[in-house]
């Protein structure tokens, strides 16, 4: 069979970036010879998994009816009401906002939620705005309809011999006096790939020009605030009503449950409710259930506090150590500073080949990276001779140390080699 996909479908079904990251992430389970630095499956945090085999005993031993339910049982299209009432008590309490649950939709993970988002709201025509290139690579193919991003270069500071950070180039965003030019202003925090943070102040200032454009702003927090909280650094999440605020379960330990959530005004949340009863008919229920009592008690709070932040903090300090002890000091590479989520972006300023080869180069000797071209779409003519985009490797540095450790030196070996020539 040859079918004949429309462009949609073609749009749909072929190759992308995201397929290629989970195609090795998948390849790679079970494998003890690889080391699996690329994909961005969350650690087993062991306090984390004895929580959710507490909460299947409790179910099982205590609450026969309540795991039938989650196990028998469609909840609404926008998810369980249980676990919505009690994520809205628990952000009033924690953050004041005012919100109730008519601003709370689940979804079948972050990705399903912001796929109907984008596509709902975007188009060629009508773009969704990243305002600090590179981010998610999952972005990147969402558009059924055609590329739906456009995406401005950042602003880059040099520290030192070997880092840097990149920030929001405010003369370059273009939204000034432009309402209704773009369907919405995205970017994550803290941003993946690079472990950027954006500043309060900073977020403060998207906000107010998102506003004055009338274009809303999504602000993605899998791996940020309220949970799970991967940021090493105090921050407030805020919202309001032209703010859409994404959040998973994933990293917070559970990401086979496929849960997400989308925090917005109602309107959108009624239509991410039709949405998902035209694709989904209802939302994955156990992820939802295993959560609501950490939400009840607040117990999630400090559960991300002591537990989450800690383990890759940690681990995020080890890896960097190990890096900067294998890399060549002579040589012109640079790490962004991390200041969240569970990677590493190393920039080799000049590399004679691009990430792309390296990355084959590394799959050879068995360590897995995500090559960093992927993550800068959307860029178009600003983008075309900009060799930045092809100098960085994103690298996951949360994984069992002894992994972690080996696949950082093959990495260092293989850059050496490649400026070398």
């Amino acid at each position: 069979m040859n079918p004949h996909w429309t462009e949609s479908g073609q749009n749909l079904t072929g190759p992308s970036g995201i397929l290629e990251l989970m195609d090795d992430l998948g390849n790679a389970i079970g494998r003890d010879d690889l080391c699996m630095l690329g994909g961005g499956n969350p650690a087993a945090i062991p306090e984390l998994q004895a929580i959710w085999r507490e909460r299947m005993r409790e179910l099982l031993d205590h609450d026969t009816a309540g795991f039938d339910r989650m196990l028998n049982n469609y909840d609404t299209p926008i998810g369980r009401p249980a676990f919505i009432e009690a994520l809205a008590g628990h952000l009033r309490r924690r953050y004041d906002w005012d919100i109730g649950p008519g601003n709370i939709a689940v979804t079948n993970g972050t990705q399903n939620g912001l796929f109907h988002l984008f596509n709902a709201i975007a188009e060629p025509g009508r773009p969704v705005l990243l305002p600090l290139c590179p981010e998610y690579i999952g972005y990147a193919d969402l558009g059924l309809r055609g590329p739906s991003f456009v995406a401005r270069r950042p602003a880059i500071e040099l520290r030192g011999d070997h880092d840097f950070k990149y920030g929001i180039d405010f003369d370059a965003l273009g939204l000034k006096g432009k309402p209704n030019e773009f369907a919405a202003v995205c970017l994550s925090r803290p941003t993946n790939p690079s472990g950027n943070v954006v500043t309060n102040a900073e977020l403060a200032r998207l906000s107010e020009q998102a506003a004055a454009a009338e274009t809303p702003i999504v602000v993605d927090n899998a791996y940020g605030a309220p949970f799970p909280g991967i940021v090493f650094s105090d921050i407030e999440p805020t919202w309001d009503h032209n703010t859409i605020l994404s959040l998973s379960l994933s990293k917070f330990g559970l990401p086979g449950t496929r849960t997400g959530i989308l925090i917005a005004d109602e309107s959108v949340i009624q239509g991410m409710r039709a949405a998902n009863a035209i694709a989904n008919l209802a939302t994955g229920n156990i992820g939802q259930e295993l959560v609501t009592p950490l939400l009840e008690s607040d117990r999630i709070t400090e559960l991300c506090r002591d537990v989450v932040r800690p383990f890759y903090e940690s681990r995020a300090k080890q890896a960097d150590l190990w890096l900067r002890e294998a890399m060549d000091p002579n040589l012109p590479w640079r790490l962004h500073a991390c200041e969240g989520s569970m990677f590493f972006w190393l920039w080799c300023d000049g590399l004679p080949i691009s990430s792309a080869e390296l990355y084959q180069r590394l799959k050879a000797r068995g360590v897995l990276v995500v090559p960093g071209h992927y993550f800068f779409f959307g860029l178009g003519a600003s983008g075309a001779d900009w060799p930045h985009q092809h100098q960085c490797l994103r690298i996951h540095a949360a994984m069992p140390p002894d992994i972690t450790q080996r696949g950082l030196g093959i990495i260092a070996e293989e850059v050496a080699k490649a400026y070398a020539g």
